[in-house]
């Protein structure tokens, strides 16, 4: 045990390590000032040993910090009329449900399970147990002062913040044991990554459940919640019996981690599900020409994973609108709320456009059904072809975009003249053209930064860290919009006029840029 410790931790040191290396040989400007041996040099190594350790310290407190500061404590700011104690721990208990399958820690591939079981051969059991033991570990170290940290600021009694990161803990060990009990029945191991439409409708009634009631003052009381969270923890001694004592994890794993990492067969399999979601119908033709007529055969072949989830979403924008519209209806006290914080949280618009935004998915399939075979042609990648195609790709997911954001542009505005209106009528024109704004700028946002950093290889997998670095800095910054206040005329025009500006920009990046950039990556 000790010594599978060792290599389990001496393992993941040093991928960690060699990542962060490869990482800064992938920064532009960085690059050039680097040399080719970075990874046999003593010193950048020592550089990247201190940089890992402190990462994996940080990493334990930071995502739990920003969960607790925008799934509850600014979710909180919300709501007025509900006593603070109860609210802070209604909303822990459901998303302590939430995550307690979602991020189970023991049915999710990683790097680890692959390179410790099946390269290195190391005992399947011993690395889970491991790995899973630290992991809990982690957990109950980083909730511990966060959740007391948040808790005392809203009287929570000290007693039930203490027990609240091992109730969140015993949680996950439950279900991690229904989990192993449906795995030795069926044979079937169940991948955290991969969740069905029934877990993901449960998903979404317990986040109505945890956001929803507090509108109207609903909350558990704060000894029912007590009572739960301390009933919790007998069911973990039940849930950790079962994990110590599961036999099957050797072959769990070696299922879970199948196809994983193997290059070859891994993109046959992102092939293969790609050709089921692609139109087959041979009748599919168009009467345009040139770049025009392959962007037209693109859109329609693709209309299941393009046009079909905006319109999905749409769908979802217009029923919550709709909900809101019969909630002023049925609790009129509660339009004065709403029209308060439309007046103010229109940033926190920025990360929802963010989420429903479909670029990844866009650009993702681009590369997988057409930019990965043309850019082996010289003509595909000369300037004026370049930006021609980026304009009509940009104007393709502007559309699909646009959809959904349309719908919530107008429903926000409605909602606005609906709660009571505002006394600047300009209001309701710069909150809808704002969204709409929003929309396109990160249509542009992701097309853009696709041409200018191409991360894929022939394998279809991400090789830039530098493209990795910019979706991480872009969700950051969206995140951390959710805090921001202001009133929608200043927030809005800022909005509107740097979308103008910076789709000027991304078309001179595009054209003076991507004939290097756009190329596949080694």
């Amino acid at each position: 045990m000790n010594k599978t410790l060792q290599i389990s931790f001496s393992l993941r040191n040093t991928y960690r390590v060699n990542s962060i290396l490869y990482s800064l040989k992938q920064i532009p400007l960085v690059k050039k000032i680097l040399p080719d041996r970075l990874y046999s040099l003593r010193g950048f190594k020592i550089f990247a040993n201190i940089i890992a350790l402190i990462w994996e310290v940080i990493s334990v407190f930071v995502g739990k910090l920003l969960y607790l500061t925008f799934m509850i404590e600014a979710a909180m700011s919300m709501y007025e009329n509900v006593p603070k104690d109860a609210l802070f721990l209604h909303m822990l208990l459901f998303l302590t449900i939430i995550g307690a399958y979602m991020n189970t820690y023991m049915f999710n591939p990683t790097q680890d399970k692959y390179y410790s079981i099946i390269l290195l051969r190391m005992n399947a059991r011993e690395f889970s147990l491991l790995d899973y033991g630290y992991s809990m570990l982690k957990q109950i170290i980083g909730f511990l002062p966060l959740v007391i940290l948040f808790g005392v600021g809203q009287n929570v009694p000290l007693w039930i913040l203490i027990v609240a990161p091992f109730s969140i803990v015993a949680l996950k060990m439950t279900l991690a044991r229904l989990v192993l009990r449906q795995f030795e029945k069926t044979g079937q191991a169940s991948n955290e990554n991969q969740l069905g439409k029934f877990v993901w409708t449960v998903t979404g009634i317990l986040l109505v459940l945890t956001y929803l009631p507090p509108a109207f003052g609903l909350v558990l009381p704060v000894p029912v919640t007590s009572v739960l969270l301390v009933g919790i923890l007998p069911f973990g001694v039940w849930g950790l019996h079962k994990i110590v004592t599961f036999a099957y994890y050797e072959e769990m794993d070696r299922q879970l981690l199948k196809n994983w990492k193997n290059p070859v067969q891994a993109t046959d399999i992102q092939r293969q599900q790609s050709q089921r979601i692609i139109s087959a119908d041979r009748t599919i033709t168009s009467k345009k020409k040139g770049f025009e007529y392959l962007n037209e055969l693109f859109i329609r072949r693709h209309q299941k994973i393009l046009w079909k989830s905006s319109k999905r979403l749409s769908a979802v924008c217009a029923a919550l609108i709709a909900a809101c519209l019969l909630m002023f209806y049925l609790e009129p006290e509660s339009k004065e709320v709403i029209n308060g914080l439309l007046l103010v949280f229109l940033p926190y618009f920025v990360f929802i456009m963010y989420a429903i935004n479909r670029g990844t998915g866009f650009t993702r399939a681009l590369f997988m059904n057409c930019d990965h075979s043309l850019l082996t042609y010289s003509f595909y990648k000369r300037p004026d072809m370049i930006l021609k195609l980026f304009r009509i790709r940009l104007r393709e997911i502007i559309k699909i975009n646009l959809l959904p954001a349309l719908i919530l542009g107008g429903g926000l505005a409605l909602l606005l003249f609906a709660s009571g209106g505002t006394d600047n009528p300009l209001n309701y024109g710069v909150l809808f053209v704002s969204v709409v704004c929003m929309s396109i700028f990160f249509s542009v946002h992701y097309l853009t930064v696709y041409y200018l950093l191409q991360p894929y290889n022939a394998g279809t997998e991400i090789k830039s860290g530098t493209y990795q670095l910019v979706m991480s800095v872009t969700y950051l910054v969206c995140f951390c919009m959710m805090q921001v206040r202001m009133p929608i005329i200043t927030f809005g025009l800022m909005c509107i006029v740097f979308c103008v500006l910076y789709c000027a920009a991304a078309c001179v990046l595009i054209y003076r840029l991507a004939p290097r950039t756009f190329r596949l990556r080694n």
